[in-house]
């Protein structure tokens, strides 16, 4: 596991390029406020907008996770802790006011980005006009 990305992973960094070269500026490992070792993959701290690239495996994608054989009651305890963190943490940016996008890491990361550039665009805009960088 210790080999595993767990941050800057292709997906994260396509979609961040994408996302800077429209002209969006975002911070990147955002702590979640208020919830120590958690952190928001891009986050738009002035729209209050979190993205979140969860990959298949680690997350349980309902299209691609799969469930190791050897060592198997360790790993469905493991993944299934992770599943609920992310229900968790989704829930604290939520009660907090920000607006909450996760996406699988096998989603097109155009797709990811233009989806990510329309909701800063949404918040920006309900927020009376602040710009969206950070």
């Amino acid at each position: 596991m210790s080999r595993q990305a767990s941050k800057d992973t292709n997906a994260e960094l396509v979609v961040r390029r994408l996302l800077h070269a429209a002209g969006l500026r975002y911070r990147v490992e955002y702590p979640v406020p208020g919830m120590a070792r958690r952190r928001i993959d891009v986050a738009f701290t002035r729209a209050k907008v979190a993205v979140l690239i969860d990959g298949c495996f680690w997350h349980g994608c309902p299209q691609h996770a799969t469930r190791p054989k050897a060592n198997a009651e360790w790993w469905r305890t493991k993944l299934d802790r992770n599943m609920a963190r992310d229900v968790e943490t989704t829930e604290h940016l939520i009660a907090q006011g920000w607006t909450v996008l996760r996406f699988w890491e096998h989603v097109p990361a155009e797709e990811v980005a233009a989806t990510v550039r329309a909701a800063v665009d949404r918040e920006t805009q309900d927020q009376g006009g602040r710009g969206a960088n950070d």
